[in-house]
C-alpha cells in the first residue's frame, strides 16, 4: 500500500501529504494534560482524534514513536504566564500537595484513555522528570541571545525572531498577550509577547515545586516543557505535533519560537489540531466549574465507546456541539451496528480481492485529512455487499484497530436479559418511564432527571431512542 497520507497542517494553513524526516518513521508528539482536575470530554476529543491519527499512520505502513508529556508543574492559570500554577490551584482546593494531586488525575486520565480505547503513547513523560533539560535549554537561549533576565525571571525575547506569529497572518497589534485574558502587563517584560523561559521565588512565592538554577530557586514556565521532553525523545527534528486549536497560541508558537531558535534550524514540518467540543453555552472548560467526564457519562448509563464514535461521526477541524439527545442517537445506533456484527457468521473463506478492495477504501478514507465519518461509513456499506459473512467479519475486525468501537467484542443486550426482572419491579419501571415522559411533556426537565437518576441508582438504565425509551439492568 502506497503511502500518500494527508492532513491539514496548521503551519502551513493547507491540506499536504506527510513527507517523514526519516524513511518509513514518524516522530509523533502530543501536548498531554495538566494534572490538576479531571479532564473533560472537550480535552480528550483531543486525544481520541491524535489516537486515531496515530493508529492511522501505523495502519498505512509508518512505524511511528508517539511522545506525550505530563504537566506536573508550570502551567499558569493565565496563559499570559500570569496567576498562579494550575497544580497549585488543585492542590489548595484539595488539601492535598502538589505531587498528591498530579499522581492522582494522571492516573484518572489513563483510565478515561483506557475507557475511551485511547492507546497509551509510546513514551509519557512527566515534565518535572527533566527540569536539568530545561535549564540547559534556557542558557543556551541566554548565551544565544534569545533571552534575557529581568526581575529574577527569564524571558524569552520575541522581537530577535524574523516571524514569531509562525501561525497566524495576524499582525501584532490584533494579538493580545492572554489570548482569553484581559491582564496586567507584566512590566518585566522587554516586549508584550516575550514569555517566561524560567521563574525564579521572585514570583509566586507559594510555589509549591522548586530547584536550583543559575538565575536562583525557581521552576520552568510551562512553553519549554514540550520543547525539551520532545527532544529529548525524539530528537532535533520531528515530523507531527499535535494539540487542540486553543494551543496554536501562545503554546505552540513560542515552542516553535525558542525550540528553533535554540536549534538553529526548522524543528517540526507538521502541525495537527483538533477544534473545540461545544455545548450550547459555549466551549466546554473546566473554568465554568461545571463540566462532563467519561465518568458522569457513565453514571448517565452511557458506554464511554458511544463517546469515540459521536466524536468519530463529525471531521475533527471542525467545531463540535455535544448534547444527550445526539448522543441517544449515536447510542443506538452503535447498539444496532454491533447487534448487526455480531450476528454475523465466521463461516467460510475470505475472499482476498473484496478484502483488498475494502482495505484500500478505508486507507483512502483515513488518508484523505483523516476522514473518520467516511471510515464508518466504509462500515456500513460493506454490511450491506454482496460478500460473504467471513469477508466481513475479517474487515471489520481489521478497521477495528483504528477506530477502536470494541465492534466485534461489544455485549450485545438479548431480549432475555430483561427477564430475569420480577414483575413487580418491571411494573415500577415501567410506571417511572411513564411518569418521566409526563414529566418531560410538562417541561419539567428537573424531574425527568431526577426519575432518570432515580431508576439508575437501582441499577435501571434508560436511554430514549426514536423508538422510543429502553431499559436495560446493569
Amino acid at each position: 500500500m502506497e503511502n500518500k497520507f494527508q492532513f491539514y497542517n496548521t503551519l502551513t494553513r493547507k491540506v499536504e501529504t506527510i513527507v517523514p524526516h526519516e524513511d518509513g518513521k514518524i516522530a509523533m508528539y502530543t501536548c498531554g494534560p495538566t494534572v490538576y482536575h479531571y479532564a473533560h470530554i472537550g480535552n480528550l476529543r483531543s486525544y481520541i482524534m491524535e489516537d486515531i491519527l496515530e493508529k492511522s499512520l501505523r495502519y498505512v505502513g509508518y512505524d511511528v514513536k508517539r511522545v506525550m508529556n505530563i504537566t506536573d508543574v508550570g502551567h499558569l492559570s493565565s496563559d499570559a504566564d500570569t496567576g498562579e500554577d494550575k497544580m497549585l490551584k488543585g492542590a489548595k482546593r484539595e488539601h492535598k500537595t502538589v505531587m498528591e494531586i498530579a499522581k492522582f488525575y494522571t492516573d484518572a486520565f489513563f483510565e478515561d484513555c483506557k475507557k475511551l480505547n485511547i492507546k497509551t503513547p509510546d513514551v509519557v513523560e512527566p515534565a518535572t522528570n527533566c527540569i536539568p533539560e530545561f535549564i540547559h535549554m534556557v542558557e543556551v537561549l541566554l548565551e544565544k541571545d534569545y533571552a534575557y533576565v529581568a526581575g529574577g525571571n527569564v524571558y524569552f525575547d520575541t522581537s530577535k525572531l524574523e516571524d514569531y506569529y509562525v501561525f497566524s497572518s495576524q499582525s501584532e497589534k490584533e494579538l493580545l498577550v492572554g489570548v482569553r485574558d484581559d491582564v496586567e502587563e507584566d512590566e518585566n517584560k522587554k516586549n508584550k509577547n516575550d514569555f517566561v523561559l524560567w521563574f525564579t521565588k521572585s514570583k509566586f512565592e507559594d510555589q509549591a515545586l522548586k530547584w536550583d538554577s543559575p538565575w536562583g530557586v525557581g521552576y520552568p514556565g510551562w512553553h519549554i516543557e514540550c520543547s525539551c521532553i520532545s527532544m529529548k525523545h525524539l530528537g532535533e527534528y520531528m515530523d507531527i505535533h499535535c494539540g487542540g486549536v486553543d494551543n496554536i497560541f501562545p503554546h505552540h508558537t513560542n515552542e516553535i519560537a525558542q525550540s528553533e531558535s535554540y536549534l538553529g534550524h526548522k524543528w517540526c514540518n507538521y502541525w495537527f489540531h483538533v477544534n473545540h467540543l461545544n455545548d450550547k453555552s459555549g466551549k466546554m472548560s473546566k473554568s465554568k466549574g461545571d463540566f462532563l467526564t467519561v465518568s458522569l457519562l457513565q453514571e448517565k448509563g452511557y458506554d464511554p465507546i458511544v463517546y469515540r464514535m459521536f466524536c468519530l461521526q463529525s471531521h475533527y477541524r471542525k467545531p463540535l456541539e455535544f448534547s444527550y439527545e445526539v448522543l441517544d442517537n449515536v447510542s443506538a445506533a452503535y447498539a444496532k451496528l454491533v447487534k448487526k456484527i455480531a450476528d454475523l457468521k465466521a463461516d467460510g473463506a475470505v475472499d482476498e480481492a473484496q478484502f483488498a478492495e475494502y482495505k484500500e477504501k478505508f486507507a483512502d478514507a483515513l488518508s484523505n485529512d483523516l476522514n473518520t465519518s467516511m471510515a464508518i461509513t466504509i462500515v456500513y456499506d460493506l454490511l450491506k455487499a454482496d460478500m460473504n459473512d467471513a469477508t466481513k467479519l475479517a474487515l471489520i475486525k481489521d478497521f477495528d484497530y483504528v477506530l477502536s468501537l470494541n465492534l466485534t467484542t461489544a455485549q450485545v443486550a438479548k431480549p432475555e436479559e430483561n427477564q430475569s426482572v420480577d414483575a413487580e419491579l418491571e411494573q415500577y419501571i415501567l410506571a417511572k418511564i411513564e411518569e418521566r415522559k409526563e414529566a418531560k411533556k410538562a417541561k419539567d426537565f428537573a424531574k425527568a432527571d431526577a426519575i432518570r437518576d432515580e431508576l439508575l441508582a437501582k441499577g435501571i438504565v434508560i436511554k430514549d431512542t426514536r423508538e422510543g425509551v429502553i431499559w436495560h439492568v446493569q
